[in-house]
């Protein structure tokens, strides 16, 4: 993939979404929603905070994310399907 995102921009590539629930019953389709775990592909340098310095990031590639539900922009690339959201929609890193 030859994207880098700009500022506080992170690329996420979803994780994979529930096709059952831990009953055994099969969610259709119309159901299911989009997960809100995912793996970080790429991050841009930061952002300028309002005294001129760069604000780094805190997530890094490869790391597993939480993210908010509504945040971000679906994007295809190649094929692959791929989330960029901001920094401040990322909920918290699962170690």
């Amino acid at each position: 993939m030859n994207l880098r995102p700009l500022s506080d921009k992170i690329v996420v590539m979803r994780g994979p979404e529930n096709t059952e629930t831990k009953g055994g019953i099969i969610i259709p389709d119309t159901a299911k929603e989009k997960p809100v775990e995912g793996r970080v592909v790429a991050v841009g340098n930061g952002r300028m905070g309002d005294n001129g310095k760069l604000i780094s990031m805190d997530v890094k590639p490869d790391d597993r994310i939480l993210f908010s539900k509504y945040g971000g922009t679906d994007v295809k690339i190649d094929g692959t399907d791929y989330l960029i959201l901001r920094q401040d929609d990322v909920l918290g890193i699962i170690e």
